[in-house]
């Protein structure tokens, strides 16, 4: 495993630790004001914001480069953050009465090195190796309106759209040789969605966001869904646990990017 690899997974863990104590001893202090507060969903108006950690596979086919193959793909998480370089996951939720809007972002930067034993024609080569550089970008940004608002129950109606830019940079090199390659996959999807609330106690609750969308506009075909337990720790901090699944099947111009990503979430709300 990579020495950034360990240092990611080292921070993350002392950060998820740390937040936690941190918050526990906050809530601990704030019992009355948590009980006295609306609760998350109900209130008038709000503005949440969450980082989150998504601990994400990833399979599919893809073809990042027009000229090139289209191959399979079928890695962990595990494999995922061996060539992790940065990851970064927000969500962010806004209402103000029953007109709401969400945005969820997802920045992923890897780095793969790969020594090249064998050219065809040529045989086997010593010396030759490839490393390609992948960053994705994908921002869904959405707006709605609330049709059911009946205590512990609210359903949001939304629409919009998700951004998606893939940038893919090949590096091969031989002894004092180098050859460099980038390509950038850029498209929109139109969406449509909805967003499910049910409060099972004053601080336990659940909530679903999904929504499907391209329809041949971009991909041929996108849909997301995140569910997630939520507890709420004091009148402005909450945590949330879940599983959320991102697919996209996109074909343009000699370039494949059909996949699936999914894992576990965990995140920690601010509200505003």
């Amino acid at each position: 495993m990579k020495a950034g690899s360990i240092v990611t997974q080292r921070f993350l863990g002392a950060l998820i630790v740390g937040t936690l104590l941190w918050a526990g001893t906050v809530g601990a202090a704030d019992l009355d004001a948590r009980a006295a507060s609306p609760a998350p969903d109900t209130a008038s108006r709000a503005l949440q914001v969450t980082p989150y950690l998504w601990a994400s596979g990833i399979r599919g086919d893809v073809s990042p480069f027009r000229a090139g193959p289209t191959v399979g793909v079928s890695k962990s998480f595990g494999d995922v953050l061996d060539n992790l370089n940065f990851g970064g996951f927000l969500h962010v939720w806004h209402r103000n009465g029953r007109y709401v809007a969400s945005a969820d972002a997802m920045l992923v930067d890897t780095t793969e090195d790969h020594a090249i034993e064998r050219v065809p024609v040529f045989g086997p080569v010593r010396g030759l190796a490839a490393k390609v550089d992948t960053r994705q970008t994908t921002v869904s940004l959405q707006a709605g309106y609330r049709i059911v608002e009946t205590a512990p129950f609210t359903l949001d109606l939304l629409a919009g759209a998700r951004l998606w830019n893939v940038e893919n940079k090949v590096k091969i090199s031989y002894a004092n040789l180098a050859i460099s390659r980038r390509e950038t996959l850029a498209w929109v999807d139109p969406v449509i969605g909805l967003r499910a609330f049910y409060g099972l106690t004053d601080g336990l609750s659940l909530q679903a966001q999904g929504d499907l969308g391209g329809f041949g506009a971009g991909s041929r075909l996108t849909w997301q869904v995140m569910a997630t337990a939520n507890y709420v720790l004091t009148n402005r901090l909450s945590v949330s646990v879940g599983y959320k699944i991102l697919k996209t099947d996109y074909r343009s111009g000699g370039h494949v990017f059909d996949t699936t990503l999914q894992g576990p979430v965990a995140g920690l709300t601010y509200r505003f």
